[in-house]
């Protein structure tokens, strides 16, 4: 009797245990469905798909010229309102999207040198637009640093434009004539020397 009744007691307990058990045993499976985190849209792209010439979409990256360039529009809305701290972020950032997009298009190009000239060519054509887009945010942030009065900022930035894209050139030529009105140096160049008195302190475009 006393055998039977401990088998009839652990019997209940069972079932008493095994809609718990059940639970405990769909609780991974529901985690991992609730937990699963929203893939974004190009990543549900079929990558393999042969009709997909583009999965992912161009110029969604900060790493671009695009995004550049969207940084100096921001920075222009914020010069126009005379708002120049966020101009000089906004300046500095795009400095640093184009230098570094310089670099990764330089780099490509050396690595297909010798293999394919054809990519080559396109990646040197991007070396010469990024840099050319970075020496005009940079000159761009000299002109800001003038603006706030802060000399010691924008003579340094100015020459590296200069140093970049040759005294000849527009920038280049601007970029001293910059380094002259702020009395950094003594003589004008070229074209600027019949401007011999410093013109008033310019505003950023």
């Amino acid at each position: 009797m006393v055998a039977s009744e401990t088998v009839s007691r652990l019997g209940l307990k069972c079932l008493m245990f095994l809609p718990c058990m059940m639970a405990i045993a769909q609780m991974p499976a529901l985690h991992a469905q609730t937990s699963r985190p929203e893939l974004p849209l190009y990543a549900q792209v079929d990558i393999t798909d042969p009709n997909n010439v583009n999965p992912i979409p161009r110029n969604s990256s900060l790493l671009s010229i695009k995004a550049g360039q969207d940084l100096m529009k921001d920075a222009k809305k914020a010069i126009d309102s005379q708002n120049y701290p966020v101009a000089v972020k906004k300046l500095q950032d795009a400095r640093v999207v184009f230098n570094q997009l310089s670099n990764f298009y330089q780099q490509l190009a050396g690595s297909f040198a010798g293999i394919d000239n054809r990519l080559v060519d396109g990646h040197r054509r991007k070396v010469i637009e990024t840099a050319n887009l970075r020496d005009e945010a940079t000159y761009q942030l000299a002109l800001v640093h003038r603006a706030q009065n802060q000399p010691e900022l924008a003579v340094p930035l100015l020459i590296q434009v200069i140093r970049s894209q040759n005294p000849t050139r527009d920038l280049g030529k601007k970029s001293y004539q910059q380094l002259y009105e702020l009395g950094f140096v003594d003589t004008p160049y070229g074209g600027n020397a019949a401007s011999s008195t410093p013109s008033p302190s310019p505003q950023p475009r």
